[in-house]
């Protein structure tokens, strides 16, 4: 059974001891984009693209100081990224956030649907929402990560889901773990996912997008976010991509 079999076919138990080097959990892909080479990527898509990431170099350097541990990649899987960071000593989980909250907010229409006239509706405002939805999902253990990969997924999630599931993340990343992030710097035109090709490059990747992008973040606003990380560092493109790390 290939890798990536193996890693669709497991959920994401509590992890084994800290130096494993082997990948289970969900599996996710990535985005972004700014040209140094491209590639095909299917009918009715925009060529992929590598991109130059200072925002992953960063991140690799910030890992070196960590060694051997367990890293999240927020993103759909890819069997290049997920084997990248394994031959690096990294087990590595994977939870394809946005196809799992699309599916969420799915059923929750269809069963608002159902609800007789006189239902109580309270459970269905954004913050319920939200709440539900991180009931059943990232459920690791406190102080699991040591790395965790979000991409740009903030950018098209609720703002009440998305504080929230910051508020998760900080709680599963161990202190002296690093988290990327990148944010665009205005609305994005087309949808994309990301993958790590190298040490310092990655692939975007054009892709069918689940939802519209929900806002474009201000400095002020990540740093709130993440304010319970004690420092941070960023890199902006030319392509309006704001690469983030943050350091817990």
């Amino acid at each position: 059974m290939s890798l990536f079999s193996k890693l669709r076919g497991q959920n994401s138990p509590a992890p084994p001891q800290r130096g494993s080097a082997s990948a289970h959990g969900r599996v996710s892909v990535a985005v972004a984009a700014a040209p140094a080479s491209a590639t095909h990527a299917g009918s009715g898509y925009a060529p992929r693209v590598a991109r130059l990431s200072n925002g992953l170099k960063e991140f690799l350097f910030q890992l070196e100081g960590i060694g051997r541990g367990h890293l999240l990649d927020l993103g759909p899987a890819r069997q290049t990224t997920i084997t990248f960071f394994i031959e690096r000593g990294y087990k590595v989980y994977t939870e394809d956030l946005l196809t799992t909250w699309k599916s969420f907010l799915d059923a929750d229409e269809q069963r608002v649907r159902e609800f007789p006239p006189d239902a109580d509706r309270s459970e269905m405002t954004p913050a319920a929402r939200a709440e539900r939805f991180l009931e059943n999902t990232l459920r690791y253990p406190v102080d699991t990560f040591d790395a965790v990969l979000i991409w740009d997924l903030l950018d098209y999630l609720d703002s009440e889901l998305v504080s929230r599931l910051v508020a998760r993340m900080t709680s599963l990343v161990r202190d002296g773990g690093v988290v990327l992030a990148i944010f665009h710097t205005r609305k994005p035109e087309a949808f994309h996912r990301f993958r790590v090709l190298n040490a310092q490059n990655l692939e975007v990747i054009p892709a069918p997008c689940p939802f519209a992008p929900q806002r474009v973040y201000h400095n002020r606003e990540i740093s709130d976010l993440f304010r319970m990380f004690r420092s941070s560092k960023t890199f902006v493109g030319r392509d309006q991509l704001r690469e983030t790390l943050f350091v817990k």
